[in-house]
């Protein structure tokens, strides 16, 4: 797919070209390529992110280097900026809850107040399906869903709090609206994918449960597309309102994990364990974890175990109404695009 592909979506409102865009995140897999589409609309574009970008610098992105805790510079980032795009966040199923909230609740809480002191019109928060969680299936599931408040992964739980207030903050003078993306992935994608991959080739990939459970995932450029859509849908009904943002393809999630294994020329995974063993086992390294000075995230954690297991599709008719979100790739030719770039990848 070209370049010009991905930039047919435009802004509906009249102010929003060349108005200034703040993107949170603006160096991570989601962000950069929020970043492109918006230099390719002709923005004003500017970065708050921890890790320099001398190459977007270069094509005129203003870059803020801060972390989300750092509360006077994420407020003075949104001076001249017509609207946010929040997307950075402390991702992971494993942490200190404290480190988390300081990213997830306190760099959200910098960015309204920031917002409101500089006179942003537009917030979209990039929140995830997980705020939802329940310890359930979740087949199907909709807006209607209550906020978690109990989750074994501080993840959830910071960015439900988030979420929360960035709605509640949605007002004549700063409209906002939340996003949901769940399991962005695509070529270039350096967390979900090579995650799943790695641990199948060193052999630590288990089935768990029986194995028949549907997954939605988003490409990452529909979720661009959403991105922009509610930017321009918060003129309308979005402003205030969260939204779930898939490919509206749900698959079955080791169906589709053993199908890539297979395009790549790899054993598929066959190991099972159950889903209570699974927990237990996740129990039992989390207490590991939280007792030993060990690095790096558990093995496994109660709430991978309920991840992997678990229905996690999402009803996406509220943002096809509201947004007009048209998921323009599809599970079946990004995949293929993957496969094509992961092979590029290992010849290199």
């Amino acid at each position: 797919m070209s370049d010009t592909g991905h930039s047919s979506l435009v802004i509906r409102h009249s102010d929003a070209v060349g108005v200034g865009a703040l993107v949170t995140g603006g160096t991570g897999f989601l962000g950069r390529r929020l970043v492109d589409r918006l230099l390719a609309q002709g923005r004003a574009v500017t970065v708050l992110a921890r890790t320099p970008a001398p190459e977007l610098e270069a094509r005129g992105v203003r870059f803020v280097r801060a972390a989300l805790d750092d509360a006077d510079a994420v407020r003075a980032a949104c001076r001249g900026m017509g609207t946010v795009f929040h997307v950075a966040a402390k991702v992971g199923v494993w942490g200190r809850y404290d480190d988390f909230f300081r990213a997830n609740v306190l760099g959200t809480r910098a960015i309204l107040a920031g917002c409101r002191e500089h006179g942003v019109t537009r917030l979209v928060y990039t929140s995830t399906p997980s705020v939802v969680y329940n310890g359930r299936d979740l087949a199907g599931a909709d807006e209607a869903l209550p906020l978690t408040t109990d989750c074994p992964s501080p993840y959830p739980l910071t960015k439900a709090i988030a979420e929360r207030e960035v709605l509640a903050a949605n007002s004549p003078s700063l409209r906002t609206v939340a996003l949901r993306p769940h399991l962005i992935w695509g070529a270039g994608d350096p967390h979900l994918v090579p995650r799943v991959l790695a641990r199948a080739r060193a052999g630590r990939l288990r089935i768990i449960g029986k194995g028949r459970n549907r997954v939605d995932m988003v490409h990452v450029e529909n979720a661009v597309d959403a991105h922009l859509a509610a930017e321009a849908a918060l003129d309308g009904a979005a402003a205030g309102r969260a939204y779930f943002i898939t490919n509206g393809e749900p698959v079955m999630l080791w169906d589709w994990i053993n199908g890539l294994l297979g395009a790549l020329g790899e054993p598929p995974v066959t190991k099972r364990i159950s889903l209570r063993a699974a927990s237990t086992v996740g129990a039992v390294c989390e207490a590991a974890w939280r007792v030993l000075p060990l690095k790096g995230e558990p093995p496994m954690t109660r709430f991978v175990a309920d991840e992997l297991a678990k229905d996690h599709w999402f009803s996406i008719a509220a943002a096809r109404r509201d947004l007009g979100y048209m998921p323009r790739v599809s599970m079946p030719e990004g995949t293929a695009e993957l496969v094509a770039a992961l092979k590029r990848e290992r010849c290199g």
